[in-house]
């Protein structure tokens, strides 16, 4: 299958590692051609954030154990895309 969007649901500590680590570790990972790190909440001791990856043939496993590595974790996959192409969400309006 070719994955070619995720959109995952990361936390971290506040401390480390920094934002910087976590896209270099992204950025390391076959197929990757571009990723988005936007943070969402900040407690005292964590942080959340919403990772988006494009590419083509993304690896979800190869790429979860480098976020891992990081000594981040990944709740969950939120958005996946896959195919030839990809297919942008409307917004229903009801």
């Amino acid at each position: 299958m070719n994955i070619r969007r995720l959109v995952l649901d990361v936390d971290k500590a506040i401390a480390r590692p920094d934002i910087i680590d976590i896209a270099r570790a992204i950025s390391s990972c076959a197929g990757v051609e571009a990723a988005n790190i936007t943070v969402t909440e900040i407690d005292l001791e964590t942080v959340g954030m919403n990772i988006t990856i494009e590419g083509q043939l993304l690896d979800y496993e190869l790429i979860r154990k480098a976020i891992e590595s990081t000594g981040s974790v990944v709740h969950s996959i939120d958005q996946l895309a896959c195919g030839e192409r990809l297919i942008e969400e409307i917004k229903r309006v009801r």
